[in-house]
């Protein structure tokens, strides 16, 4: 297994491999774990209990620009030159489908520009994040986004 940058969508079956490999180049990882919901309170309830945050979001906000500015500045504050986070387990539903493309769109948007100079200071960090859903009927089905 290959860590690149970006987020992948992955099977569960994957995430012993993702973590062997970057344990193996003594890669940071961050593994969220949301119970398998995708809704937005889920969703930052493991940002906060498992990223680091800068500026640190407090326990009622629940603001996704805000999320994303606390993200991108705890990950680029470790000063490492790569991360990882691993979001396994995912359990999309209909009524919190928004909030999950929502979550996406988020970390895809801290890993683009977490390794631009212009945002970074010419310090990059090349992140790399890997969502897999849980099984469903005896098998795994990559996220959509």
């Amino acid at each position: 297994m290959v860590i690149d940058r970006g987020l992948h969508e992955v099977s569960g079956a994957d995430i012993p491999g993702i973590l062997a490999e970057a344990a193996c180049h003594e890669l940071p990882v961050f593994m969220l774990s949301t119970a398998g919901r995708t809704d937005k309170e889920a969703f930052f309830e493991a940002v906060r209990e498992t990223l680091p945050l800068d500026p640190p979001l407090g326990t009622s906000r629940t603001v996704w620009d805000a999320l994303s500015d606390s993200v991108w500045g705890g990950l680029h504050a470790l000063k490492r030159p790569r991360v990882v986070i691993v979001w396994p387990g995912v359990r999309p539903t209909s009524d919190a489908e928004d909030d999950f493309q929502t979550a996406l769109s988020i970390l895809r948007d801290v890993v683009a520009t977490l390794t631009e100079a212009r945002y970074t200071g010419g310090r990059p960090t090349w992140l790399s994040v890997y969502v897999a859903r849980a099984s469903s009927c005896g098998g795994e089905a990559p996220a959509k986004g």
